[in-house]
């Protein structure tokens, strides 16, 4: 059964490249509109442009997340122009990576400003449209290092701790709105990203963004019936279970 996401609102941050880029366009090919949220305007509009090119429909908004001013503006252009918002694609990240031994507070604070203050606000943002509605869907990019560390992740591994804990939190919440929140942790995708956390692996045994796509798309597949609160997709290659 696929997604059928014609009259949907969706909006997906971090949406100018990457996985946000390739869930964007995919929520477009399924029917919804895309509200494109990102830092860079040049490259969401290329997004858009290439949405408008395979007969979807998309917006471009650029916000920063850590900006409590422009997310909150973005939240009040997509109730004024649209009066709801169905879907909402938590993806916007960063990552600063060194010891922690080392590590400055100043890049420690940016980071949770981008994962994980960002992150709530939008959440926060996007319920205070859907529970009038009594539906939505609010789905949190976390990683593999939401449930485990690697060297020199140590503030990125918290963020994303972060990330779950607020998932876990939400998703109670919500629930008694009809509204679905899911965790998503993907392992390493073929991104510039994993290029800077990850430069030991080899790029020809990363996912593509298109798989963190397509589960964001099972998920608004199933039933009314069904629900599935975390969902960890890992590279083939890497060990099961761990």
């Amino acid at each position: 059964m696929s997604a059928n996401l014609h009259d949907h609102i969706a909006l997906v941050t971090g949406a100018s490249r990457g996985i946000g880029r390739s869930i964007g366009i995919a929520l477009a090919d399924a029917g919804a509109h895309v509200v494109l949220s990102a830092r860079s305007r040049d490259k969401l509009e290329s997004v858009k442009e290439e949405i408008s090119a395979r007969g979807g429909s998309a917006t471009a908004a650029a916000s920063d997340v850590s900006s409590e001013q422009e997310t909150i503006a973005l939240f009040e252009r997509i109730a004024e122009q649209f009066g709801r918002l169905d879907i909402l694609v938590n993806n916007a990240g960063i990552g600063i990576w060194g010891k922690l031994v080392d590590f400055d507070m100043k890049d420690f604070d940016t980071l949770m400003n981008v994962n994980v203050r960002g992150m709530y606000l939008c959440c926060q943002r996007a319920l205070k449209l859907m529970i009038p509605k009594k539906q939505g869907y609010i789905f949190n990019i976390s990683s593999v290092v939401g449930f485990k560390g690697y060297p020199k992740q140590s503030a990125y591994t918290a963020s994303k701790h972060a990330v779950m804990g607020i998932t876990k939190s939400l998703s109670v919440e919500a629930q008694e709105h009809n509204i679905c929140v899911s965790a998503i942790l993907p392992g390493g995708v073929d991104t510039s990203f994993i290029g800077e956390a990850r430069p030991d692996l080899d790029r020809s045994v990363l996912m593509p963004p298109e798989d963190i796509a397509h589960t964001v798309l099972y998920l608004l597949s199933l039933s009314n019936r069904a629900w599935v609160d975390q969902i960890h997709i890992r590279r083939r290659n890497s060990t099961p279970f761990i």
